[in-house]
C-alpha cells in the first residue's frame, strides 16, 4: 500500500534520513538534465536562428503561395479558358447532330477554331493544366476519331483523365475504335475491355461488352466473347445490345465447343 509523509514530518531513523537524502539527489539530477537540455536548446536556436527563420519562412511562402495560386491564378485562368473554349465547343456539338456532308467541316472548325475563336488545340497549348485543357483532349481526340485520323485520335483521348461515369469509358471506348481501323485487334480488346469495367452503367457498359466479345470472337477467343454476351443477356437486359445478343452467343457456343 501506498504511504505518504505528512506536512512538517521529520525523519525519525537513519534509514530515513538516507531515502530523504537519495529522493532530494534524484530530484536535482532531474533538474539539472532539464536545464541542461533547455539550455543546450537554446544555445542551438540563437546559434541557427537565421537558419531556422528561413525554413519557417519558405515553408510559409509554398503554403501561401499554394492559396495564392489556386485563388489568384489557377480559378481565374479555368474560367477564362472556359469562356475561350465556348465556339469550339459548339462546333463540336453542331456536328454530331449536323448532315454527314457537313460533319467533316464542323469537326475541323471544333479542333482549329473560327470566327475569330479558339479551337480544341489552342485550349491545350494555352490552358495547359487546366480541367477545360484536359477536356479538350476528349473533344479533339473524338473529333480526330470522326475524322479518321486514328493515330492523332490515340494521342489526344489518351491524355485525357477524368472519373466520370460516362466520359471515362467513352474516351477509352474510342481509342478502342482507333485500333480497329488501325487493324490492331488486340489493343482494341485490351481497351474496350477496360472502358466495360470503368464504371457500371446501362449505357457504356453493354456496349462495350458487346464491342469486347465481337472483337473477342475475331481473334480466336470464344470463350471469352461468350461470357461477355452472356454477361450483357443477363444483367442488361433493357440494353440496346441485349436485343441482338442471342444471335452472338449462338455463334460463341458454335465455336467454344469445336
Amino acid at each position: 500500500m501506498a504511504t505518504y509523509n505528512k506536512r512538517g514530518y521529520k525523519p525519525k531513523t537513519k534509514v530515513e534520513k538516507e531515502h530523504n537524502i537519495e529522493e532530494g539527489s534524484t530530484t536535482a539530477e532531474v533538474f539539472n538534465t532539464l536545464d541542461e537540455t533547455a539550455s543546450k536548446t537554446e544555445d542551438f536556436v540563437a546559434k541557427n536562428q537565421k537558419y531556422i527563420f528561413v525554413i519557417i519562412g519558405l515553408v510559409a511562402v509554398i503554403v501561401l503561395g499554394s492559396l495564392g495560386y489556386k485563388e489568384f491564378i489557377a480559378q481565374p485562368k479555368q474560367a477564362t479558358a472556359m469562356n475561350d473554349m465556348f465556339q469550339a465547343q459548339k462546333y463540336f456539338d453542331e456536328a454530331v447532330s449536323a448532315a454527314t456532308a457537313q460533319k467533316d467541316s464542323l469537326y475541323n472548325l471544333a479542333l482549329n477554331g473560327g470566327e475569330g475563336k479558339f479551337g480544341m488545340l489552342d485550349i491545350i497549348e494555352e490552358y495547359s493544366g487546366t480541367p477545360s485543357a484536359n477536356l479538350a483532349s476528349y473533344y479533339a481526340g473524338t473529333a480526330y476519331l470522326r475524322l479518321k485520323d486514328y493515330k492523332s485520335a490515340v494521342e489526344h483521348l489518351s491524355n485525357f483523365k477524368s472519373e466520370d461515369e460516362i466520359l471515362a469509358p467513352l474516351a477509352k471506348g474510342n481509342i478502342g475504335d482507333a485500333f480497329v481501323q488501325l487493324n490492331q485487334p488486340e489493343d482494341a480488346l485490351g481497351y474496350y475491355e477496360e472502358a466495360a469495367e470503368m464504371r457500371n452503367n446501362e449505357y457504356t457498359t453493354p456496349m462495350y461488352l458487346f464491342k469486347a466479345g465481337t472483337i473477342a470472337l475475331e481473334l480466336g477467343q470464344p470463350d471469352k466473347a461468350l461470357s461477355y454476351f452472356k454477361r450483357i443477356k443477363e444483367d442488361y437486359s433493357n440494353s440496346t445490345e441485349a436485343g441482338k445478343v442471342e444471335v452472338f452467343i449462338g455463334k460463341a457456343q458454335v465455336l467454344a465447343n469445336k
